[in-house]
This record gives C-alpha cells, sequence and structure tokens, in this order.
C-alpha cells in the first residue's frame, strides 16, 4: 500500500509544525511545509510585527483523516497583543503526503483563517476626543453655559491627543471590520470654573440679551464662572466699556487715602457746575443735601464726587490710584488673555470731573471690574485665572504680582459698598443677605445706557454688565439677585 512507504505520519509532522510555531522557530515551520512561498518566513514575523504580537499560545486537536494521503487538524489558540492583551483564534492545519512525505499544505489562512481570499488584519491607530475642559470639581462644563466661546479657545492649547486601538479585518474591496477596539481615555483638563456657580451664572443670563456675568474668587483670583451672551463679538475679558459709577469705587479710594474720611459731611445737589464747564447732574437729578461721603457713595452722587475730587486730587492722583487698581493698560494673563481698564491722563478740570464717575476717558472690561470688586473683598489686587497657575504661564507667561492694597482704604470701602446694598441704589433689589455692591449706569455715546453691578458675597466677587441695558439698578440688578440666589 501507499501508506508503507510514506514516510513519518500526519500526527508526527503536525505535532513538529506547532512545537516549532509555538517557539516562533520559522525556518523549522518551512521545512515542514510543502513547497513554501518564499516569503514565508518574512510573512509571519511581519504579521506579529505589525500586530505587536507579544506571545502565542496553541492548542492542538486531534489528527482527522480526509483521504488516504491526507488529513487535518483543527486548533485554537491566542495571539497576546500588547494593546489589547489576549486575541483568540481558531484554524485547521491541512497535510498531504507529497513526494513519499507527510507534509502542511500551507496558505495564508493557515497563519490566520481572517487571510483568506486576499483578507488583510491590521491595528489601526485612531486619535480620541479633543481634551475636555472640566469644573474645577471635575464635572463637565453645564450645558449652555454661555462659556462655549472660551472653552473653544482654550482647547487649542492642549494637543495632548490621546490614541485609541483597532485590530482590524477586511476583504479585498470591503469595508474594514473592527475586531477589537481599545477606546482612548478622554483627556481632561480643569478650569477653575466652579460647576453650581457656572450654572447659576448662565441661568440668570437666560432671556437677557447683550450681558455677561463675570465670578472670581477674591482669595485666590480663580474665575469662578464666565457666562457671557455679548453681542456683536464683544469678550467680557478683552472689550472696554464705560464703566460708570461703578468706577466711584477707585475714585473713592483716590479720596479716602487723600483724607476724606467715610462719615465726613458732604454735598450731594441734584446739579454741580464747576467752573468752564457743563452741569453735572444726578441720576433722575435727585438731590440728597448734607449726607456721609459714605452715603454718597450709597445714593451715587455724581455731584459730590465730582466736588470732592476737583477740590482734593490731581488728574496724576486719580491715574495712579487708577493704576493701582488695575487701570493701567497692562495685559492680564488669565489662561485666555484679556484687559482690564484704562485711563488717560485728564486733560484738565472738565475732564478729571467726567473720570471721577467712569465717564470720560476711563474704560473697563467687566472681568476688571469683577476684579476690583474681589479685590475691595480681599484687600489684595490679583489677576484672575481660568486655568491652574503653570497651565496660565505656559499660554500666557508669568502674571502680575498680587498688589497689596492699603488696609484702611479697603475697610472703608467694605462698609461703602455695604451701604449701597442696605439703603443705596441696590436696596430692596431681592439681594441674599451679606451681599455688597456697587450699581452703575454708564453713558453710551448715544445709545442706551450700559448697566452695571459689581459686588462680592463671602470668598465671591462678580460683575454683572448689561450693554445698552438702562441703567444698573434696572438692568443688572435683577440679573444679579437672580445669580445670587441661585447658587
Amino acid at each position: 500500500m501507499v501508506a508503507k512507504r510514506v514516510k513519518g505520519s500526519a500526527a508526527q509532522t503536525s505535532a513538529a509544525y506547532f512545537t516549532a510555531w509555538q517557539r516562533g522557530d520559522l525556518r523549522a515551520m518551512a521545512a515542514l511545509v510543502y513547497q513554501p512561498p518564499a516569503d514565508f518566513v518574512s510573512r509571519h514575523r511581519s504579521f506579529s510585527h505589525d500586530l505587536h504580537v507579544q506571545d502565542i499560545e496553541l492548542r492542538p486537536g486531534a489528527v482527522k483523516s480526509t483521504g488516504e494521503t491526507s488529513a487535518e487538524v483543527p486548533f485554537t489558540g491566542s495571539r497576546t497583543l500588547s494593546e489589547f492583551g489576549a486575541w483568540p483564534f481558531s484554524g485547521t492545519l491541512r497535510l498531504a503526503v507529497r513526494d513519499r512525505t507527510w507534509k502542511v499544505i500551507w496558505a495564508p489562512e493557515t497563519l490566520d483563517p481572517r487571510l483568506k481570499d486576499g483578507g488583510t488584519v491590521r491595528l489601526a491607530e485612531f486619535d480620541g476626543p479633543a481634551v475636555e475642559l472640566v469644573t474645577s470639581e471635575g464635572h463637565k462644563i453645564p450645558n449652555d453655559s454661555y462659556a462655549e466661546s472660551y472653552l473653544a479657545e482654550l482647547k487649542p492649547e492642549f494637543d495632548d491627543v490621546s490614541q485609541g486601538w483597532a485590530l482590524e479585518s477586511a476583504l479585498p474591496g470591503q469595508q474594514a471590520r473592527r475586531l477589537m477596539t481599545v477606546e482612548p481615555k478622554v483627556s481632561l483638563e480643569r478650569t477653575t470654573l466652579s460647576r453650581p456657580v457656572q450654572a447659576a451664572a448662565a441661568r440668570a443670563l437666560d432671556g437677557v440679551r447683550d450681558a455677561s456675568i463675570i465670578a472670581i474668587r477674591p482669595s485666590t483670583g480663580e474665575v469662578l464662572a464666565v457666562a457671557d451672551r455679548l453681542e456683536g463679538n464683544y469678550s467680557a475679558f478683552r472689550d472696554f466699556f464705560p464703566p460708570g459709577s461703578t468706577f466711584k469705587t477707585v475714585t473713592a479710594a483716590a479720596l479716602l487715602e487723600a483724607g476724606l474720611d467715610p462719615a465726613a459731611e458732604v454735598d450731594c445737589p441734584a446739579t454741580y457746575t464747576i467752573p468752564n464747564f457743563r452741569p453735572i447732574k444726578n441720576a433722575g437729578e435727585q438731590e440728597h443735601g448734607r449726607v456721609t461721603f459714605a452715603n454718597a457713595f450709597a445714593y451715587s452722587c455724581n455731584t459730590t464726587f465730582v466736588h470732592e475730587t476737583v477740590a482734593r486730587l490731581s488728574g496724576d492722583d486719580l491715574v495712579e490710584t487708577a493704576a493701582k487698581w488695575g487701570f493701567g493698560g497692562a495685559k492680564l494673563a488669565t489662561g485666555l488673555g484679556g484687559n482690564c481698564g484704562r485711563m488717560d491722563p485728564p486733560d484738565g478740570t472738565g475732564e478729571l470731573a467726567l473720570d471721577s464717575f467712569g465717564q470720560g476717558t476711563v474704560e473697563a472690561t467687566p472681568l476688571c471690574m469683577a476684579m476690583v470688586a474681589a479685590a475691595v473683598q480681599s484687600g489684595t489686587l490679583r489677576v484672575p485665572r481660568i486655568l491652574s497657575k503653570a497651565a496660565v504661564e505656559r499660554i500666557d507667561g508669568p502674571a502680575a504680582k498680587p498688589v497689596e492694597l492699603d488696609e484702611g482704604t479697603v475697610a472703608a470701602l467694605r462698609e461703602m459698598m455695604a451701604a449701597v446694598v442696605d439703603h443705596g441704589t441696590a436696596a430692596a433689589a431681592g439681594l441674599p443677605a451679606g451681599v455688597s455692591g456697587k450699581t452703575g449706569t454708564a453713558e453710551a455715546g448715544g445709545s442706551r445706557e450700559h448697566g452695571w453691578f459689581i459686588g462680592y458675597r463671602d470668598d465671591l466677587a462678580f460683575s454683572v454688565f448689561v450693554r445698552n441695558g438702562g441703567s444698573g439698578r434696572s438692568a443688572a440688578l435683577p440679573v444679579a439677585a437672580r445669580f445670587l440666589n441661585g447658587i
């Protein structure tokens, strides 16, 4: 019989082949194959290299005769891939008698069944999602936060995109099919935004056009919320607007340091005219008569501030104090850049008068006025930041050092801002207990006035700005009340 003249057996050849395969002895494997292709060794090496195979385990089954001179051995196995771990597979080793010797009849599917009919298996790397900016607590930024444009600007600063891996197989002319996937880890970058504060700011602006809320932690300068619905591509971090009477906080600081006591009695007439200049009026031409300087601040007496500023301060005095409070024109290292305030040296008494209550050449960003409120609360002017200190320095460079303000001055300002809410222009506006602040109404060059309200409560300072919204009391105060009561 033919079998008596054949060397070896199907069992011996298959056992030798599986042993060599397990050891990775490709040349010994090739010696057991009938007419192995010229690329037999390189094909096996490339397959393992390209798929990052670290190890292979083979489990042969029983030899099955398929004819007098042919047989097959079903087997299972598992390759360990560096990206995926164990990757199981199964196949069939076919054998036949060739030249009176049992040989392996090799085909690409012997290496892996997915290689049949020109199929391919490959390892594909794909990019994960862009960095996800999260709150300081590590939570998702609330939906419809009105901070989206700021977050979109920040994302390109974090280009470390995590990678995912896919093991794919495909037949010629067909779309690849994923066999295994390792999803990339989502890269999270914490901002300083507080989830409850950001959510409260956003909801306070629902239905309010052309407005912004900035909230800062005075003790650190961390930006707790930025909700910006300003229209016309205006930015609460970068664009300047006349601050109106909120700037009286800075003018009051200059007057206090010039010796004016908060308890000193001053006049608050409805109208006041300095020589060779137009009359200055209070809002609604209200007259309060003889009041303390603290109450002149609480009632937002333009006439008092003009009279006292012209009498006690030079233009250089006000410019110097304003610069100390952030009105020096320097760029801010926040992680997003930005500006605080600016003021030109007054050209004469008339300009000094206008500057004293936040008109004239004085301009500020909503971010700046939140800084001013935070400085009153903490006694220190700090540059706000929306990212970690290290990230801010990488993006914007070193931030300006904190400026320690005069203790007596800020103590007096705290009492005066408390009086604004207690019995002044922000009284009975629905604000929660413990809020101190300053209203502001700024002329806007023929358009409707801008409404402002700045203030603080505990370790949270804020500015509310409503562009062309009307007075600070009618436009900004209701938004502030919704915001603070919503936290």
